[in-house]
């Protein structure tokens, strides 16, 4: 195998990687938006624990965060407005990557 070969294959399995760490990210900012959302509706415990995995899921209808944004506020009704469930997915974001990083070290 080549140089090049071998930085190619290296620059793919860096890209993979990166792929995977950010996917795990946003299904974990989705959980902590779920487990805000679930406090906000009175939720506790394993109610709450449940209620997040439902939003985790919910990112899986389509592209993008905006399914997430209209579950959470569909269920929050007057709760919350979407601006701030956006504003809140922005909050936790570096949060969740944090949490992400720190489980593979």
């Amino acid at each position: 195998m080549t140089t090049f070969d071998e930085r190619e294959n290296a620059f793919e399995a860096k890209f993979a990687h990166d792929e995977e760490m950010q996917f795990k990210a946003q299904a974990r900012c989705n959980k902590l938006l779920g487990l805000w959302a679930a406090e906000k509706l009175g939720k506790s415990g394993a109610d709450a624990e449940e209620y997040a995995k439902t939003v985790v899921i919910s990112d899986f209808e389509e592209a993008g965060h905006e399914d997430v944004v209209r579950k959470v506020s569909g269920d929050l009704g007057s709760l919350s407005s979407d601006d701030e469930i956006r504003a809140k997915m922005a909050e936790l974001l570096p949060e969740a990557k944090a949490q992400v990083l720190s489980e593979t070290d």
